[in-house]
């Protein structure tokens, strides 16, 4: 029983991802009597758990991170990002999951690649390994539904998606920038022996910056001789990093235009008032000042860029006039489409509004706490990988 529980835990978070995956692929919601229960399932289990172990102290440190997994997926819910069934899912695996990898808390499986054992976990604790690992699974997942929805509906989109690729010269100019600042950063590094990440990628992109905006020809000049002298040293490192940072660069350049207009245009249709159902996602922001009704098509970043410029912390509330329909998450309710349809009849608005597709989360969350149990922390990875590669 001492350790059979973490493992109890674990099955039920996964078997219970996997129900929600399927219910929000199919109804467009995770239901509260899936959730709730799981909760309530998770703690109680692990104050059992912490009852065998007489460390009262472990249990009170699971309740904190549950507690702040729920405080960092409210804020999330209130910047319109997550649906609340996504935020009491990620709760739910907190409070069933809130350690891995530990004395207490063993993990599933242990394995080795090359000398580094899996999986691999950060500092912090697990649940936020989740949080990380579903929100960079959601990218290849988006991809594939925006995909999906612009080959079936939009395909003109598609060409949109990849036009990135179409400029491989700027894209290749850019690689030989960065992996030429690689190199003279490494060069500085290694001269003045310091060796910390952080630092390192800093004066990087310091470099990369200046170097870019040197005319072409002393540009040219300069990233020539760092790259001979580079392939000189180590021919096979240098090859494999511009051809991995020309690749990095190109997907970046995708999923910057995924991210943007394509996933606007693909997952956005107008609809007639009397169209609209419960739960459909408003596109933007709908606002009433006296007589005028008004969309609001500023993002939460673009407001808190506008605010920090500004020093006015209000502009991150967005209008000050009375909000009708929001963007968040939880979609339309009944109330909302009868004052739409009152709005409408009167002329203060148009018979129509540009409402979002919804994009399924749970499916992500799946993924991300399978990647967390059997392999570990992505970004975590990454970075010693990065580590690797720089030292």
């Amino acid at each position: 029983m001492f350790v059979n529980i973490p493992l109890i835990t674990i099955i039920i978070a996964v078997v219970a991802c996997i129900y929600a995956s399927y219910s929000d692929l199919k109804f467009g919601l995770i239901k509260n009597k899936l959730t709730f229960p799981l909760i309530a399932i998770g703690i109680i289990l692990n104050g059992i758990y912490v009852l065998i172990t007489n460390d009262i102290f472990l249990f009170l440190e699971g309740c904190f991170v549950t507690g702040l997994v729920f405080i960092v997926g409210y804020v999330f819910w209130k910047m319109g990002a997550w649906a609340g069934g996504d935020v009491k899912l990620f709760t739910a695996v907190a409070a069933l999951i809130p350690f891995y990898a530990t004395s207490y808390y063993p993990t599933i499986v242990t394995y080795q690649i090359l000398g580094w054992q899996f999986p691999l976990l950060s500092l912090y604790q697990f649940p936020f390994t989740v949080i990380i690992n579903s929100i960079l699974s959601m990218l290849p997942f988006l991809l594939v539904f925006v995909f999906y929805i612009a080959l079936k509906n939009k395909p003109h989109l598609i060409s949109e998606l990849f036009s990135p690729l179409k400029d491989y010269e700027k894209n290749l100019v850019l690689t030989l920038v960065i992996s030429s600042s690689v190199t003279i950063a490494y060069y500085i590094t290694f001269e003045l022996k310091f060796q910390i990440i952080i630092l390192t990628l800093i004066l990087i992109y310091l470099l990369s910056a200046v170097i870019s905006k040197i005319p072409n020809k002393i540009k040219a000049v300069l990233v020539s001789i760092v790259t001979v002298y580079a392939l000189i040293n180590n021919w096979e490192i240098t090859i494999t990093g511009i051809v991995f940072l020309f690749i990095s660069i190109n997907v970046i350049e995708i999923i910057k235009k995924l991210l943007t207009s394509v996933s606007k245009q693909a997952l956005e249709e107008d609809y007639k008032i009397d169209e609209l159902k419960e739960g459909m996602i408003p596109a933007y922001n709908l606002y009433e000042n006296d007589d005028e009704i008004y969309e609001d098509k500023s993002t939460f970043f673009g407001r808190l860029k506008q605010g920090i410029s500004s020093g006015d912390v209000s502009k991150l509330n967005g209008p000050q006039d009375k909000l009708i329909i929001s963007t968040m998450a939880a979609g339309l309710n009944t109330e909302n489409i009868e004052y739409l349809k009152e709005l409408r009849d009167k002329k203060k608005m148009k018979d129509n509004l540009k409402v979002k597709r919804g994009v399924p989360f749970a499916p992500s969350i799946l993924i991300g706490l399978l990647i967390s149990l059997f392999i570990g922390d992505i970004a975590f990875i990454v970075e010693k990988i990065l580590m690797a590669i720089v030292y």
